[in-house]
């Protein structure tokens, strides 16, 4: 029997209204509620937790209902104590309380670390029906294990932030040899850590060949996605209006930056080497920032009374715009074994101030690959002081070429790695997970 026009025109209704319920519902089941766990969060100078802070604000913007557990300041601070908890639209901000015993010691870390491991897991014990998705990072190194504890013991779904691949870094660096029992029991549980969660990101290629090669089966889980930049806060400001070049005297000088975290990862010593080549030139190297390895920086370039390198402290966020382009070049550094482990993030603000870069990485990193495909600076091999000075000393004499390569830096990066393209990126990888 044919249904008349009126009678195919109501079913017709009744099937776009029966269409739009089960959208409005699918959407409803599918709607992210995410708990983030990261035991470094501004106002804690930590890249990592400036990184999350930034990631965060960009997804609540998505729509994406956010709550963050992190620590009071103990990594790098100028204050010791924030807000207990902080609401900035979708993002809920919580913190417990501090820990900070001797943060610049590799076992205080390591304690403060599992301090805030047994906190934060008490906390989503305690909340754990306000969320149905958990995202932790590696800081500390071990705190993915609480991703698969709440996804056992409560049934919440997780996705990993791979900062950094320990215990590889630590057997890289002679801290625990390859076999050690406590080395082959921390990759065990991070083999069970990364089969069971949703989702798995790491900061770039080479960090993704390193995990498939020692978890094959999570291949199809890991998405490659990089760090970015804030484009609008960091700005190329020439130096003659840069207030913080003219506070520190570098406005007339050729100024050869390293800015952020000079760590056990990092390779100083490239630098260092080739500062001392250029000691007689008009070429001035300022490192901003601290860590294991700047303290014995310091104190090599006291012992050699070398006076065409100075050093500052970390600075807030709200000077980094200035303390950035206070500089004609930008250097960023890993350390020969490490390529496969960490990514440094203080690449994507180099490429945002418009500068020429200077990258000191082994000969298969993806920064090489990088640096050859933009022609925003240069690549090193680690050792290579002298190919470093070389390059820095032709680019102090052809300003020509230096802006060339540095806004070759500032486009590509505008192009690729802002917060508002990596976002979406992360929400991908989140709503994945959440099916």
């Amino acid at each position: 029997m044919a249904l008349s026009e009126e009678g195919r025109r109501l079913l017709q209704n009744e099937f776009t209204a029966f269409e739009a319920k089960n959208q409005r519902a699918k959407t409803k089941q599918q709607a992210i509620k995410l708990s983030v766990i990261t035991q470094y969060f501004p106002p804690d100078y930590a890249a990592t937790g400036q990184l999350v802070e930034e990631l965060v604000h960009e997804l609540g913007t998505l729509g994406v209902d956010i709550e963050v557990f992190t620590g009071q300041p103990g990594y790098a601070f100028g204050t010791t104590n924030a807000p207990a908890i902080e609401k900035n639209g979708r993002v809920k901000i919580k913190r417990s309380r501090t820990s900070q015993m001797f943060p610049g010691r590799i076992r205080g870390k390591a304690l403060n670390g599992v301090m805030f491991f047994v906190r934060s897991l008490s906390h989503l014990i305690r909340h754990s029906r306000s969320h149905n998705l958990l995202l932790v990072t590696t800081a500390p190194p071990f705190l993915p294990l609480i991703g698969y504890l709440a996804h056992l013991l409560l049934g919440i779904s997780y996705v990993c932030i791979l900062y950094d691949l320990y215990p590889d870094i630590a057997v890289a660096l002679n801290v625990i040899p390859k076999h050690h029992f406590i080395s082959r029991f921390w990759m065990a549980i991070n083999r069970q850590v990364w089969r069971n969660a949703k989702g798995l990101i790491v900061l770039s290629p080479d960090m993704k060949k390193h995990v498939v090669n020692n978890c094959p089966e999570v291949a199809n889980k890991i998405a490659v996605i990089h760090s970015w930049a804030d484009s609008d806060l960091i700005v190329p400001i020439p130096k003659k209006y840069n207030w913080f070049a003219w506070k520190h005297n570098l406005v007339d000088k050729f100024t050869v930056l390293y800015s952020g975290n000079m760590g056990r990862c990092h390779d100083m010593e490239t630098i260092l080497e080739a500062a001392k080549d250029l000691q007689d030139e008009p070429i001035h190297f300022l490192f901003v920032g601290g860590g294991a390895k700047g303290k014995i920086l310091k104190e090599e370039v006291k012992r050699l009374g070398l006076h065409n390198i100075a050093f500052l402290p970390y600075q807030d966020k709200e000077d980094l715009p200035y303390s950035l382009t206070a500089c004609d070049v930008s250097l960023v550094s890993v350390d020969k074994g490490m390529e496969n482990l960490v990514a440094p993030s203080k690449v994507y603000g180099a490429l945002a101030t418009g500068r020429p870069m200077a990258v000191i990485c082994p000969q298969h990193s993806y920064l090489q690959n990088m640096m050859a495909e933009v022609n925003c600076g240069a690549a090193f091999e680690n050792g290579d002081s002298r190919g470093l000075a070389d390059f820095l000393s032709h680019l102090s004499r052809d300003k020509h070429l230096a802006e060339k390569m540095g806004t070759a830096a500032r486009n590509y990066m505008q192009s690729n790695f802002t917060c508002e393209i990596i976002a979406k990126q992360y929400l991908e990888v989140l709503r994945r997970s959440v099916l």
